[in-house]
């Protein structure tokens, strides 16, 4: 028996640039209709001109596939509302980082005092621009994201009209704080519905699990997994699929992130049919995210996945994705719209 998919979305997704493009964008481009890309390169996408540079960077990338990546911006407390207008067809969202706390964020946020984020934030408000958001703390690491959450709350309670987005959640904290506040909603990256830090540090490394926000404990992969397996309105998958060069993984000063674009869709079908919510998978990989970015177009793409196991390849380029070489349960069977 098949399981069909309709027009899958990844609401968080890195590319990267030059030669990394190439590699990488055709592996989403090949299963997913569309993508939110992420802006932090170097230098971060801030302006017009660089931003539809990118895009058509990635566009010439996917050729040949059905795809459509939605662009951001690296957010910037300066932006004006006419600024922010002239993007408007272009623009999907703005994407905050703390200053440091990750890869290539170092023109990131420095302080969260409310006024001087103000002009931005208020003319997102009445663009209807949505903030996502690297929600992290300098504090000790396993606690750096639970204690953004109080940043969450202040940036929801002064901007009511503000859609904010929780990226790749990974605690229990940031799950309960999903329906405390209207206006803020959350993605969700396959490895953190998969993995706990023990599985990363427990033994030997494990450096291709290593991420940031890093993964955390057994009752925080319970909570993603409950609000993603019961289809929640407010969550949506973004997979945070994040390459670096095997020379970057496997060294000393271990780049952060997790490779899973080319088996994220055959890798959640799998999991959510270990569970029996396989009919809560649309939800998630599409439909909640179509709702929640409201004004977005999608281009009409369907999956049909069967349980038919599929070799990972141990590298693709020199990117080693998630369970490289290893077996997975389900392979895509066919693809109709690319």
């Amino acid at each position: 028996m098949s399981i069909t998919l309709d027009s899958p979305l990844d609401m968080h997704l890195h590319l990267r640039d030059g030669e990394m493009l190439s590699t990488v964008a055709p592996l989403s481009a090949k299963t997913f209709s569309g993508a939110i890309i992420m802006p932090n390169l170097v230098p971060p996408i801030s302006t017009k001109e660089e931003l539809l540079s990118y895009k058509a960077r990635i566009l010439e990338a996917t050729k040949g596939h059905t795809f459509k990546p939605y662009m951001t911006l690296f957010f910037k407390p300066t932006y004006t509302k006419e600024f922010l207008e002239s993007l408007q067809d272009e623009l999907i969202a703005i994407k905050l980082y703390p200053a440091g706390i990750t890869t290539n964020s170092e023109g990131g946020v420095a302080g969260f005092d409310v006024e001087e984020l103000r002009p931005t934030l208020t003319a997102m408000s009445e663009l209807n621009i949505p903030l996502c958001v690297h929600g992290e703390t300098n504090g000790f690491v396993m606690d750096r994201e639970a204690e953004f959450v109080s940043i969450y709350e202040m940036l929801a309670t002064n901007f009511p009209k503000l859609k904010i987005i929780m990226e790749h959640i990974t605690t229990k904290e940031s799950v309960e704080a999903l329906d405390r506040f209207e206006n803020l909603y959350a993605t969700i990256t396959l490895h953190h519905l998969l993995i706990t830090l023990d599985d990363v540090a427990g033994g030997m490394l494990q450096p291709h699990l290593f991420c940031k926000p890093i993964a955390k404990r057994p009752e925080d992969r319970e909570a993603l997994r409950k609000v993603a397996f019961e289809g929640h309105p407010k969550v949506m998958f973004g997979s945070d699929s994040a390459p670096h060069p095997q020379h970057a993984k496997e060294s000393c000063g271990c780049a952060a992130g997790v490779f899973t674009a080319p088996i994220a869709i055959q890798v959640l079908t799998e999991l959510f049919v270990k569970f029996s919510t396989i009919e809560k998978l649309q939800a998630f990989l599409s439909d909640n995210a179509q709702k929640i970015y409201s004004n977005i177009t999608i281009p009409k793409k369907q999956i049909s996945l069967e349980e038919k196991t599929f070799l990972v390849p141990n590298k693709y380029s020199n990117v080693v994705p998630l369970y490289a070489g290893e077996t997975i349960n389900y392979s895509i069977l066919e693809i109709e719209g690319d």
